[in-house]
């Protein structure tokens, strides 16, 4: 008897919680928004990332043989931005960052998941800028002198012969920053944007029911990071099989 009532009692809390009043639309729709905020984020701090590891590795690259001249002064202003950057967005809560860009920045906006993708995708800059620049400066001088002695300049020697590696080198570490990127979408409804944790805590303040949608909502998040860290594995293998 004990059995069959904690089944009915599990059967109305899914009826409340997902059935009645279509109230599954609201994790559908959060699911749709986290993972368009994760692939706009990623994408904008991909592109972040490597634009500020360029400016900063190519000034470490060159310390030592550049001549003090205005480009090298220009480079060095634009290194230290860089360098700014990545200390404040890496120094603060990136919730912090969230609520500052939708409700002070672009408070007149509306549009929570480009704003959400905006602010998350700012914060993974700087943490791709260091991941892509740490993978290029681990490769060895002499790759840079082997394409100067192919008659390469410094932007052909990095497009052709030094970010190839680069890439195969910090792609697990990209992969693992998209897993990390995907979680930190959860505290997008600090900002009232309609994401997966959004839609469960939605849920539980119409049925005053938390323990169901909270679950239902952890587990999605679980199945999405099972998924990505068995892809993460994949490749691994597939880059060390390469090597051999």
């Amino acid at each position: 008897m004990a059995l069959q009532s904690w089944w009915e009692d599990i059967k109305f809390q899914f009826d409340l919680n997902f059935v009645q009043r279509n109230r599954w639309r609201f994790i559908t729709t959060g699911l749709g928004n986290t993972l368009l905020i994760t692939l706009f984020s990623l994408m904008l701090g991909v592109v972040i990332g490597v634009v500020i590891a360029g400016v900063r590795s190519t000034y470490d690259k060159t310390a030592d043989s550049a001549r003090p001249t205005f480009g090298r002064k220009v480079l060095g202003f634009f290194n230290t931005l860089c360098k700014v950057y990545i200390t404040v967005l890496r120094g603060t809560p990136v919730v912090v960052q969230l609520m500052i860009i939708c409700l002070v920045i672009f408070a007149w906006s509306d549009n929570g998941v480009a704003l959400a993708s905006l602010a998350f995708g700012l914060n993974s800059g700087a943490y791709v800028a260091e991941i892509i620049r740490g993978g290029i400066m681990a490769i060895d001088n002499g790759q840079f002198e082997a394409g100067r002695s192919l008659g390469f300049n410094y932007l052909q020697t990095m497009r052709h012969v030094v970010l190839p590696q680069v890439i195969k080198n910090v792609l697990p570490s990209l992969m693992n920053e998209f897993i990390a990127l995907l979680k930190e979408t959860s505290v997008a409804g600090y900002a009232a944007v309609r994401d997966l944790t959004y839609g469960g805590n939605t849920i539980a303040g119409q049925t005053y029911s938390y323990f169901m949608p909270l679950i239902a909502v952890a587990l999605i998040y679980l199945t999405l990071v099972m998924f990505l860290t068995w892809v993460v594995g994949r490749v691994e293998r597939r880059l060390r099989s390469n090597d051999h």
